[in-house]
């Protein structure tokens, strides 16, 4: 190496100091919802094992498929289609590239995402509208996919989302709750059966490669062992 070289910080560090800044873990920690973190996504996620009556309650799901283009060490570039009232459920039996032709005609918006590493509920993220004919046809030429029901409701003072698997990744439930910025002080509702925030095996990416249905028996044993957990990091946990 050169003299003075210096070796440059993994990502996930360089994401931490950028984000924090001069104001430190105070500012990580307070309230920045309205700061504007550009190209950030904050969420927390969360296992669940039966959807509630209020969620099967609300209106219809949207029908989420995603194609993965790159999924490698956290970063990942997807297409994203998305049916908003689709007339028929997604059969959660049925294959994930099987969506792409029962909804063809109902799918009403593209959007082509980069993503980078989950850093403490935080991740880069830019992404762009695509042509929704073009991504179809892109998503059936391309690599691994996901098919999912999502289904949306305001909880106390957040908006949630709840998406349903389908395919290999049966029967995996996923809540979330994302913000505009760090996902502090958060009421979580009873359905939430642990934390997943910090597991990489939960990201989309990740169970588009690693399906739900081929590692769920060891989860299952670990939760068994351990209990539910949620993370202690993002300020004042309550139940909701």
């Amino acid at each position: 190496m050169p003299p003075g070289y210096v070796p440059e910080p993994p990502f996930g560090a360089r994401l931490r100091a950028r984000l924090l800044g001069a104001g430190g873990a105070a500012r990580y920690r307070g309230d920045v919802s309205d700061q504007g973190y550009g190209d950030f996504e904050f969420e927390r996620r969360f296992f669940v094992r039966d959807l509630p009556c209020e969620i099967l309650d609300a209106e219809p799901p949207t029908v989420i498929v995603q194609t993965y283009l790159l999924a490698e060490d956290g970063f990942a570039v997807r297409i994203r289609l998305q049916a908003s009232a689709p007339t028929g459920r997604l059969d959660p039996k049925s294959r994930a590239d099987a969506a792409l032709t029962q909804f063809e005609g109902e799918f009403d918006l593209c959007m082509l995402t980069a993503k980078g590493p989950y850093v403490g509920g935080t991740r880069y993220e830019a992404e762009r509208e695509l042509d929704v004919s073009v991504g179809l046809e892109m998503c059936r030429r391309a690599g691994a996919t996901i098919s999912k029901s999502r289904y949306s409701a305001w909880l106390g003072q957040d908006g949630w989302v709840i998406d349903e698997f389908a395919g290999a990744n049966r029967p995996l439930i996923i809540a979330e709750c994302e913000r505009g910025g760090p996902v502090v002080d958060l009421a979580i509702p009873e359905f939430c059966i642990t934390e997943v925030t910090d597991d990489d095996r939960f990201s989309n990416d990740s169970l588009a490669h690693e399906p739900y249905s081929t590692w769920a028996y060891r989860f299952e044993e670990e939760l068994a062992e351990r209990g539910g957990a949620f993370l202690g990091e993002f300020g004042q946990n309550s139940t909701l």
